[in-house]
């Protein structure tokens, strides 16, 4: 139960992360980011509120550098969406087929219609909402979408999805360390 207590709250413990492990957290944001946007059944970890404490953490910490931790995130998250594409387009049947989810035809049908119109804006704007975020790539690679048009929107919305959360939670370490300190 302790790992999931720490799982979900892993933004707060942040800062006593980085003091016990340095630099490796480089490596554990990657995986829970990897993770969150890679597996459709780990929906639950913390993006949003990951990536607005990092570019915090980024602001009034001086070993966590944000060129660094904007580059480890958008691969992260790009890499994440690709995995979750592939399990989709290779796997959809299998996943879909077993006892644990009831899906009818007719909905598969209404999904590949959706992303034949709006696939594109599916990929970019799921980015921004953490429970679409998860299945929107793997709707994506079940329903057919072309890879290069899913590399393009992909790549966009994780520029878009890291840029402004982690540029709001550095603004917002930046407010808070000038408030702190004036």
């Amino acid at each position: 139960m302790q790992f999931f207590d720490f799982l979900f709250s892993f933004e707060q413990a942040l800062p006593m992360l980085l003091q016990e492990y340095g630099l490796w957290l480089y490596i554990f944001i990657f995986i829970i980011i990897f993770l969150e946007t890679g597996c459709i059944f780990m929906f639950f970890l913390p993006g949003d509120s990951l990536l607005l404490s990092i570019g915090a953490l980024c602001a009034t910490v001086d070993s966590i550098h944000l060129l660094y931790m904007t580059l480890v995130l958008f691969l992260s998250t790009a890499l994440g969406y690709i995995a979750n594409y592939y399990t989709g387009l290779y796997f959809s049947t299998y996943i879909l087929n077993c006892r644990f989810f009831a899906v009818r035809q007719e909905h598969l049908d209404k999904t590949d219609q959706f992303f034949q119109r709006h696939g594109g804006k599916t990929i970019i704007l799921a980015r921004f909402v953490p429970f679409v975020r998860t299945f929107a790539p793997f709707a994506a690679g079940s329903s057919g979408m072309t890879y290069p048009t899913f590399i393009l929107y992909n790549f966009l919305g994780a520029l878009l999805w890291v840029g402004l959360l982690l540029g709001l939670g550095y603004v917002g370490g930046t407010t808070f360390l000038w408030l702190l300190l004036k």
